[in-house]
Formats: structure tokens, sequence, C-alpha cells
């Protein structure tokens, strides 16, 4: 497949529109008052801890589950009450997918391609896409937990949807297998379909998602691209220096040095200005053997899930310009 993207459509019809969606369990708001647009073409993640709202989001984009209040469109159409119309043009995996256990593989793909009205041509093309070509006769019941998962995958994309939801799709996969699939969805997308994608895996999402979503405690607090929400919130960098070359206390009277750590081996100076820290850093101990780790978005994100588990307030919304401000 193609690794080339197209760039999402922002002045289409939005493949789904959250508006002020709220749903609560008893007295807990599970997602609260969230609105937000998934553009067609786009590769959008949510992110939050356990608990945060994640899940049940998607369920209410899926139709799956009603809103208390709000309103979701997919398609420009209410996908609650259950919309058979928009089925055909949505692929869903979700955390527990459910298999007809005493068939093998193809015959389950087979199954769930037939109840689409898929191409059945589309079954062994899938399967070889998730990695899952060699276990044709394999009953479902025997397959491994990473297998299962990527069975639950050719499921969602079987019948070419335009529209995927994938909820923690690589939590049962191995480092070899998570790549494998993210091959699979960059070709996706290159083919202009829409993911919604819920992932743990902040170094997937700052790889795949055009932008993301995070979610704390029911509120979506900050919605821009990986790359922005990186810059706009000004995660440290990280030097790491050889025990011995200099002490912790000069260390951290360095310009431009925000804190000290030792960590493995090594002396952690964290700094948002790094070039103005090695040029201190060098006339005293040389570089050779200094590493720099810059910031990713697991740093920003981290940043953003402790300041609002103590302070629940959004800190940011994203707009077409992708000009943001920090509160």
């Amino acid at each position: 497949m193609s690794s080339t993207s197209p760039t999402p459509d922002h002045g289409a019809q939005p493949a789904v529109t959250v508006s002020e969606v709220i749903k609560s369990y008893g007295g807990r708001r599970a997602v609260d008052e969230v609105s937000l647009e998934v553009r067609r073409g786009e590769f959008f993640g949510l992110l939050g801890p356990n608990g945060a709202g994640k899940s049940t989001l998607v369920e209410i984009m899926e139709g799956l589950r009603k809103a208390d209040s709000g309103s979701v469109t997919v398609f420009g159409e209410s996908p609650w009450p259950r919309n058979t119309a928009l089925l055909p043009r949505m692929g869903v995996q979700t955390q527990s997918s459910a298999f007809f256990v005493r068939q093998t593989v193809h015959e389950h793909l087979r199954t769930v391609a037939a109840l689409f009205g898929a191409d059945p041509g589309a079954v062994d093309a899938t399967l070889d896409a998730v990695g899952l070509g060699g276990r044709h006769g394999i009953r479902v019941d025997s397959l491994s937990g990473g297998q299962r998962q990527r069975l639950a995958i050719a499921s969602a994309l079987v019948h070419g949807p335009e529209l995927i939801f994938l909820d923690e799709p690589t939590a049962a996969l191995d480092p070899e297998g998570r790549r494998d699939l993210w091959e699979v969805l960059r070709g996706l997308k290159a083919q202009g379909r829409t993911i919604v994608y819920t992932t743990h895996h902040l170094d997937e999402a700052e790889a795949l998602c055009d932008r993301v979503g995070i979610l704390v405690a029911g509120r979506l607090v900050v919605t821009d691209a990986p790359q922005n929400l990186i810059g706009t919130f000004g995660a440290t960098s990280r030097l790491l220096v050889p025990l011995g070359r200099i002490d912790e206390q000069k260390a951290a009277s360095l310009p431009g040095v925000d804190g000290v750590t030792v960590q493995g081996g090594h002396l952690v100076l964290e700094t948002r200005a790094t070039g103005r820290v090695l040029a201190a850093l060098d006339p005293l101990t040389g570089l050779d053997g200094v590493q720099t780790r810059t910031p990713s978005l697991e740093d920003v994100y981290l940043d953003i899930t402790a300041r609002q588990s103590q302070a629940p307030t959004p800190l940011t919304t994203d707009n077409t310009n992708n000009q943001e401000q920090q509160a």
C-alpha cells in the first residue's frame, strides 16, 4: 500500500460532528459536553487515561450508545437510533469484539463480508493485509490474543468502509505486529478513508495521526496536530551527560537548565533552550557522548493530563488555522 496520504478536505462536510455531547453513568459524567469534528480523509486520534471517556465517546459516534444530550452526525446523518443506512459506510473494531468462534478464520471473515454484501474477493486480501494470510484454516477459538485482534481489525475493514473506528487496535500486538498495522492504516488513509482511533501508545499517535484530541475526566481539553501540541506546550528537551563529567550542582547552574536528575548512568539536564545549554556545556565537559532527547507527544500528554488532574478546565481549542493559545 502507498504511504502517501491525501490532505484532509477542510471544505467538505465533516465525516463526524459531535456537538456538546453528555453521557452520564450514575452521578458521574463519562462524557462531559464534548464537541469536535473529524474531517473527511483525516486520521484522528482520541487519547486519554483509562476511564477518561474515550470508548464511550467512540461508541456514541458509532451509534452503539445513546448520548444523554447533545448531537452526533456521521456523514450528515444521526447514527442513533441504529442507522442501518450508515452501517456499510462504517467499520468498527471494539475492545471486546465478537467472533464466530467455531468457524475458521476464513469462514468468519467470509461471513462478515457477506453480511455487508462485500466482494468475497476482499476476504483474502484483507487477511493478508492484517498478517493472517497463513491462518485461513485455523478455528477462531484456537487463535492467540494478538491473532484475534488482527481478525477483529480485518472484520472492520473487509467491506471497504469510508469511516473506520478502531478502539486500541494494537493493544494485544507485539512490536512487529504494531508496525505492520501502522502500514495497513497508512495505506487506508492514502485511499482517502477516515480513521478515528484510540490508543495508549503515544508514539503511535504521533507517527500516524493528523490531529489528536486529549480527553481527561470526560472533557476534551485540547485538540490539534501532534507537532503543534509539542510546540505550543513547550515540553522540555533532555540532555544526557555521562556521569562524572560535571557535578549536579554545577550542571543545575548552567544557563537554560530547568532541572537536573540522575538516571541510568547519566546526568539528565532538562531544558527549553537546548542550544544555549550545549554551548555552556561544551567548554566544561566537551560534547562527546552527550545525547539529546527532543520533546515528544508523550511528554506533552503527561504534562497536560497531570495539570488537568489538578485543575480540570479546557486548555485550548483547535481551529482551522491551528492558532493556539495556551491557558
